[in-house]
């Protein structure tokens, strides 16, 4: 009876439109009242979640992401996407996609990547004539690469709630990150071109030439020079994962304000101001979803559903897909972070017991929650592009299959080609 508490009060708090972090922590109040069980333990719960060392990188991952984002880099990073892919048919929906992976490495944030590539392709795409929902939905799907890459606070959210499940280090889930990453960036120069051809977009010009490419990356590897200094630091020792985030802060600076000296005093108070929200945000929800996971795993949530699973088929690819399918409902209507530290303590026992490596879970998790980023009702990066492009969530949704197509194709090649994720960490002996 108390998990039927919990449960459908969590439930009827969302319908109702409470924020996910309240609908958390009231069902947990409220479980606990019904349980007889001293209210105090929910507070104890909260505060234990939040106590971890290693949620330092947390605020310093989302710092540097919004100095980057405020700092100008999108435009150096927008003319070295060009210079390289600008001349095929469609050029700039080429252009966007390896420009919205380049910054989402450097950012770690398919929020921020919107904002700041959006600002500056979907505008400049509509003024070439090209349609505002290819525009939209080029980049905004571009974008979710973003929380596959090195610096992205969400690989730092999944580690730690996996913690008493199994044990899963930091650096195995960036490096298990990067091939998928390229992965859904192919997908997306697939799903960009096949539309660009469908509709009879014009090439652009010619190729420049690799002089221009070299000068292009040269003014925009400051910038991109990040990625690199997270994963030689971590690889070699020299730093954790925390310091390494806190390394991405410095770099940031530096790049912002010293190399390219794009970084307003105005704009670094806006970084601050928007990295203290949501770090705010994140770690309130973590704390709220400690004490929500004390209760599923009081009253053996994870291993019910794998029974409710088992009931239905005994077939690890079925089981595979239904996670796959219920990680993915759940994202439309749950926040990114909200989604890792509910689902996993519930979901991964199950895959591991199935046969699937929790590294590998981990990115399938990643993966699911970035369509969830982009799919109503709380899409928030298809809304951010939605308002950059002028256009309604509703005209973009009517041409959005050739994009989600491309991205469900590499969730399945990640989901049951082991190799994709675990073939990098293996290499390096992780």
């Amino acid at each position: 009876m108390e998990l039927a508490v919990l449960s459908i009060t969590f439930i009827i708090l969302l319908i109702i439109g409470v924020p996910v972090a309240f609908s958390i922590g009231l069902a947990s109040v409220a479980t606990v009242l019904y349980a007889g069980v001293p209210v105090p333990i929910v507070f104890q719960k909260m505060v234990g979640g939040m106590q971890v060392f290693s949620f330092m990188a947390i605020p310093f991952f989302v710092f540097a992401g919004e100095l980057m984002l405020y700092g100008g880099i999108a435009e150096r990073i927008v003319r070295f996407a060009n210079s390289l892919v600008g001349h095929v048919r469609g050029g700039l929906g080429m252009s966007n996609v390896v420009g919205c992976t380049l910054f989402g490495g450097v950012a770690g944030s398919a929020l921020a990547d919107v904002s700041a590539m959006g600002s500056v392709m979907i505008p400049l795409m509509k003024k070439e004539g090209y349609d505002a929902d290819y525009a939209v939905n080029v980049t905004t799907h571009a974008a979710l690469v973003g929380v596959l890459m090195p610096t992205s606070h969400n690989l730092i959210i999944f580690t730690l709630a996996t913690t008493g499940i199994a044990s899963v280090s930091v650096l195995s889930l960036i490096l298990a990150g990067i091939i998928p990453a390229l992965l859904l960036t192919l997908c997306n120069l697939a799903a960009a071109y096949y539309v660009a051809v469908k509709r009879g977009y014009p090439t652009r010009g010619s190729f420049p030439g690799w002089r221009e490419v070299a000068v292009a990356l040269v003014a925009a590897m400051p910038g991109l020079l990040i990625v690199l200094i997270i994963l030689g630091g971590i690889l070699s020792g020299i730093f954790t994962a925390a310091e390494s985030a806190a390394t991405a802060v410095l770099w940031a600076l530096l790049v912002t304000a010293l190399v390219y000296r794009t970084l307003s005093w105005g704009n670094f108070v806006k970084a601050c101001a928007k990295a203290a929200k949501t770090t705010g945000i994140v770690l309130l929800l973590i704390g709220i979803s400690s004490a929500f996971g004390y209760f599923m795993a009081l009253y053996e949530v994870p291993q019910r559903t794998g029974e409710l699973m088992q009931s239905i088929t005994s077939e690890p690819w079925i089981i595979f897909l239904m996670i796959n399918v219920l990680l993915f409902l759940l994202g439309t209507f749950l926040d990114m972070a909200a989604t890792i530290l509910v689902c996993t303590p519930i979901l991964l026992p199950i895959a591991m017991q199935y046969g699937m490596d929790p590294v590998q879970f981990g990115i399938v998790m990643l993966i699911n929650c970035a369509l969830g980023l982009n799919t109503p009702p709380v899409g928030v990066t298809q809304f951010v592009g939605c308002a950059i492009g002028g256009i309604s969530v509703g005209q973009v949704m009517r041409s959005i299959l050739p994009f989600y197509g491309a991205l469900t194709f590499c969730l399945l090649l990640v989901t049951y080609v082991p190799a994709f994720s675990l073939w990098l960490p293996s290499l390096m002996g992780r």
